[in-house]
């Protein structure tokens, strides 16, 4: 059994985990001082049975969650195949929210990742088109990114539209990373490294901006500073500093 932080409602985590594909409990992956998906679970956990505490993310276009779920699957508009999954979604009066957690990964071997969907059976609309010129530039192999899976957010970004419209929302995909200093083994991470993902993420989001789907950039360490401002919620960022800082 993982040791969650306080107040995190185990049960409920638990259950989310289950519902996941990455088998995170089984394999051992959970319990890795670099793990990814831990640090998303234990801090947006708190938020499952109490959704009235999490403030508006940070420069992110939504108004206060009502609903927090963890590892939610975007279903594109077809059935069967595979379809992408959120760390965590967020649901609002205004926005419906998917969240990208990442940490060490963007600083390791990049793993393959490819469009086998069939996105081209569809007229997304003009909202979609810079996504859309995006993903045939990463098909053509015109456009490379060394550290950000662009592929896999782009996946994001149209099942996170068709759910959005579903729930008569906007939709709002957020690529929550850190940039930190030194593994967990303290080896220090590339500071090269950090910068060129900083730059890939800045041109994503110059490609795309305008678009049905807002793409947010937002940095752990920002985050946590909104919580250790926030009286209610200091606590649980200083709990989540502490076991899994830095950022």
């Amino acid at each position: 059994m993982p040791d969650f932080l306080p107040d995190v409602p185990v049960d409920a985590v638990l259950a989310a985990l289950a519902r996941s594909p990455g088998n995170e409990l089984a394999s051992g992956k959970f319990d890795s001082p670099e793990s990814s998906a831990a640090l998303a679970v234990n801090a947006f956990g708190r938020f499952l049975d109490a959704p009235a505490l999490l403030p508006a993310l940070p420069a992110v276009p939504m108004s206060r969650p009502e609903q927090v779920a963890l590892s939610v699957e975007m279903h594109f508009p077809w059935r069967g195949g595979r379809h992408p999954w959120c760390d965590v979604a967020l649901t609002s009066a205004t926005s419906f929210v998917g969240i990208c957690a990442r940490r060490y990964e963007p600083f390791r071997p990049a793993k393959a990742n490819r469009f086998a969907e069939p996105f081209d059976s569809l007229d997304w609309g003009e909202g979609m088109a810079r996504f859309e010129a995006l993903r045939a530039a990463l098909t053509r192999g015109a456009l490379t990114y060394r550290h950000l899976d662009a592929v896999q957010l782009v996946k994001l970004a149209y099942g996170l539209r068709t759910q959005a419209h579903k729930r008569a929302r906007g939709a709002v995909l957020v690529y929550l990373h850190a940039a930190p200093a030194t593994w967990a083994s303290g080896k220090p991470v590339d500071p090269a490294s950090i910068a060129r993902h900083g730059a890939e993420v800045e041109d994503l989001a110059r490609r795309i901006k305008g678009q049905d789907v807002a793409f947010v950039p937002l940095r752990w360490s920002d985050l946590l500073a909104q919580w250790a401002a926030t009286p209610a919620l200091a606590p649980h960022a200083k709990a989540l500093q502490t076991r899994f800082g830095p950022f």
